[in-house]
């Protein structure tokens, strides 16, 4: 006798078929199934401010290959209590690993709480800047702190854009970015 399906499992089949597709043609994942890779995380995170009584509004968005959450809500809100970027750094694990038990496949996912993502972005093009200075003033490369990859990403696109030169080194979470000389 034929298994019953869950819409959920339809969901999760349709997410797999999909990503299975896109790695087939070598391609980033459809938009359908980014799309549901994001709904799936929007419904934990949903869960997850529900239990913990915090306010806040999950807008899903598909931005270069990944699936892109963010939660916001008004500034006198209770969010703020999540919002520091280590503390997004975490969550953003925690819903990938949530995705991943839903789809058995790897979620690239990004989350932004109360605009934190932005603000890390100023924090690094800030540091940055020091360190590009400090490369063209001693012509010596500059190791900088371990980061996520889609932070070294950053890193990389404002060294090239310096014209400058940039190499992630080490391995997992001691991984970095060496600023060189052109």
């Amino acid at each position: 006798m034929p298994k019953k399906e869950t819409p959920e499992v339809a969901v999760v089949e349709e997410v797999v078929v999909a990503e299975e597709a896109a790695e087939a043609t070598s391609e980033t994942p459809d938009v359908k199934a980014l799309e549901a890779e994001g709904d799936i995380a929007a419904d934990y995170l949903e869960e997850f401010l529900d239990i913990f009584d915090l306010e806040g509004d999950i807008d899903i968005d598909v931005r270069q290959g990944r699936a892109y959450l963010e939660i916001s809500a008004e500034e006198d809100s209770n969010l703020r209590l999540i919002s520091e970027p280590e503390t997004v750094e975490a969550l953003q694990e925690l819903t990938r690993l949530a995705v991943q038990v839903k789809t058995n496949s790897f979620s690239r996912l990004i989350l932004d709480v109360g605009g934190s993502r932005q603000r890390r972005i100023d924090d690094i093009t800030r540091i940055v800047n020091r360190i590009i200075d400090k490369v063209k003033d001693l012509g010596e490369a500059v190791p900088m702190k371990p980061m996520s990859s889609y932070e070294r990403k950053i890193v990389h696109d404002l060294v090239s854009e310096a014209g400058l030169v940039s190499e992630s080194e080490g391995e997992g979470k001691d991984r970095h970015i060496v600023v060189k000389p052109a």
